[in-house]
Formats: structure tokens, sequence, C-alpha cells
């Protein structure tokens, strides 16, 4: 085989010379690939994520059929609870020994004041306050949907107060306690508030104070015998769609300046 001219620059060079960088065509020219997009996304063009950092997160499949799936159970566990009431199922047994045993066994001053977080001069300031202040921060797209699920919990609760017409534990001679309007009332009310100013804090304790609120005002209403326990659960059941659906317009809201701080930094 002959000897090329690159061959025999080759054996003359010294083997403790440094490598030399070629700037030749092999180093100028730019691989691309076959579907016309670059090889590698640069770093610095890459777009940041919600929480500021750089990067993208490749999109989850499933997840947001989750709140759909949470939704459609807790309508099939209303609907069960429902149809229960209107026929005098055999859960209205158990039912009505659990309020026997609990109603009376705490003072009625302490119950009365626990049922009372559950009327609308008490609990609707909270959620007016949050959506307030939701709404100066732009988020104005989470304080409308909690302003519409607050509307909506009387336009869904009358008209299954009328139908069932079921008697309350110490008023059997009255009608219209199932589900539970001051349940719902503090649920929509305290958790979302809680909703509306939890990304702003970055702590969990405004969902642990709505859930404490609305808690007590189920045992309260209990306790005293204004409703029974499943005029609560179905209060509780009735109202986690529209709490879903505040939870989902939070999370389509602006993320603050304050979160993209703390996450970059």
């Amino acid at each position: 085989m002959s000897e090329t001219p690159r061959s025999r620059e080759t054996e003359g060079d010294t083997s403790t010379g440094l490598p030399q960088r070629r700037t030749g065509h092999a180093f100028a020219h730019t691989p691309h690939r076959s579907d016309s997009r670059p090889p590698q996304t640069p770093r610095g063009a890459r777009q940041p994520d919600p929480g500021g950092r750089p990067g993208t997160i490749p999109p989850v499949p499933g997840r947001p059929a989750t709140p759909l799936l949470i939704a459609a159970l807790c309508g099939l566990l209303f609907s069960l609870v429902t149809w229960q009431v209107l026929v005098s199922g055999p859960l209205l047994a158990p039912d009505r020994a659990l309020s026997r045993a609990l109603v009376s066994t705490v003072p009625d001053s302490v119950t009365e004041r626990l049922s009372d977080l559950g009327n609308i001069p008490v609990a609707l300031p909270v959620l007016a306050l949050a959506m307030a202040y939701a709404a100066r921060r732009g988020r104005l797209l989470a304080a409308g949907a909690a302003g519409l699920a607050m509307a909506l919990v009387p336009a869904v609760v009358i008209p299954f107060k009328l139908w069932t017409a079921r008697p309350g534990p110490l008023e059997p001679w009255a009608a219209g306690y199932f589900p539970s309007g001051h349940t719902a009332t503090a649920a929509v009310a305290y958790i979302g508030a809680a909703l509306l100013v939890r990304p702003y804090t970055h702590r969990a304790w405004p969902t642990a104070v709505a859930l404490v609120l609305t808690g007590a005002t189920a045992v309260g209403l209990i306790l005293r015998g204004w409703h029974w326990p499943l005029d609560v659960l179905a209060s509780l059941l009735l109202c986690a769609p529209l709490l879903l659906g505040v939870g989902l317009a939070v999370r389509r809201g602006p993320v603050s300046r304050r979160s993209t701080r703390r996450s970059s930094g």
C-alpha cells in the first residue's frame, strides 16, 4: 500500500506534542436530525417548570382523570345514601342508633357553638376574605370558582331537602334535614378558603385549620341533635366535587413570584 501524505505527516509527529484541535470541515459541520430538530436543546433555551427550576416536566398521563374519579365516587356514594333515606333502607337503623348514643353527650352550650361555625354570617366572611386576597394576587379564576362553589351550595342542597323530607333527630314532626346545609356551608367556605390561601403560605396549616373547623361543625350538629350522621356524611360527599373544582382552578392559576423565588433559591 502506498503511503499518503497524511500518513507520512503522522509518522513525523512526535508523541510529546499536545493534541491540536483541527478547525476543518469535520468540526465545522453540525449534524442534523432527520426530523429537522437540533440534536440537543441548549441549556439556556430550556423552559422553566412551574416551580422555576430549569428544564421541562413531561406530561403525566392519567393525572387529570384523578379528580374526575374522586368526584364520580363521591357522587355514587351520595346517590346510595340518598336512596337509603328515600326508601328507609337498612342504613338508617345504625344511623339512628348512632345518633341516639351521641346526642347530648356533650353540653349543649358547647355543641351549639360548634354548630354555629356552619352559619352563613360566620363562614361566608372567611371565604370572602380569601377570595379578595386571591383576586388581589391575580388568581381571579380561582376566586371566581370558590364563589361559584358557595353559590351552588343552596342551589343543590335545598332541592334534596324538599325531595327527601327527612325529619330531624329531635324534631320528628319537621322535615328537610337531609343533607345538612350547615355542613355544606362550612366545608365549602373553610376548605375553599384554605385552597385559595395555601399557595402563598407554603405550609399545610390552612388545610389543617379548615378541616378542624369543618369537622367541628359536623360533630357539633350531630351531638346537638340538629342532624343525623348520614345527613352530615351526605353533605361532605356532595361538596367534594365542588371543592375539587376549586382545587383545579387554583392549580391552573399563575404561580406567585414568592413561590418562584423560593424554588429557585
